[in-house]
């Protein structure tokens, strides 16, 4: 699924929530309510200040507090309100949540495997990557299309729900958005609208995106 094929130059920032405990002990989270640790808390601020450089006129964000408290890094210096949604929380993962990926890998080796291959798997008897996608998605669309021309939104999101809505935004077929790596903690990926509709100008950058200069541009 492509959107915004009408040449309006608008931009979507899709960012990762600042560290969590969770994520240090390498436990899958999910849809658990986890918060930032204080190192987090200094990802976002500093993040924040790079990203507000680039002018945002909108922010949405999970209502989960992880990416919550990342988006009022950036809500504080932009003055903008911050619309949260249900529908840009992180994959659920039933049983898998709260497991470590030792534990994950252990007790669910098979699926686990079935899942790096692309082909579509509850983990733990949760969401399917695509259904992730067609919840997140159509919020972040919703919103880009209220943009002004050139305009840029920022999406404060998880990982796992980021991935998948660049795949779906990008018209990838489903077994090919594992090829998109993770996204490292409060850093972002930067989708620009084109001829054809969004494609991919930055991916886990953590500094402020740079024009392609060369014979792709």
């Amino acid at each position: 699924m492509n959107g915004g094929t009408g040449g309006r130059g608008r931009r979507i920032i899709l960012w990762r929530h600042g560290q969590t405990a969770w994520n240090l002990e390498r436990r899958f989270q999910g849809t658990t309510d986890i918060e930032l640790t204080d190192a987090g808390v200094a990802q976002a601020h500093r993040a924040a200040r790079l990203l507000a450089s680039l002018k945002p006129d909108a922010i949405i964000a999970s209502d989960l507090r992880r990416a919550a408290a990342t988006a009022r890094e950036l809500a504080a210096i932009t003055g903008h309100d911050i619309a949260y949604d249900v529908g840009l929380r992180e994959t659920f993962a039933g049983a898998w949540q709260g497991l470590t990926h030792e534990e994950i890998v252990g007790q669910y080796g098979g699926q686990y495997a079935a899942w790096k291959r692309g082909e579509p798997v509850r983990r733990g008897g949760g969401e399917l990557e695509t259904e992730v996608a067609e919840r997140a998605a159509p919020v972040v669309l919703h919103h880009a299309d209220k943009l002004p021309d050139d305009g840029t939104l920022v999406v404060v999101s998880h990982g796992g729900t980021i991935r998948t809505t660049i795949g779906h935004l990008l018209g990838l077929e489903s077994h090919h958005w594992e090829g998109l790596g993770g996204l490292s903690n409060c850093c972002w990926s930067v989708l620009g609208e084109g001829a054809r509709g969004w494609r991919l100008l930055e991916h886990n950058a953590g500094t402020l995106p740079e024009p392609v200069l060369g014979d792709d541009d």
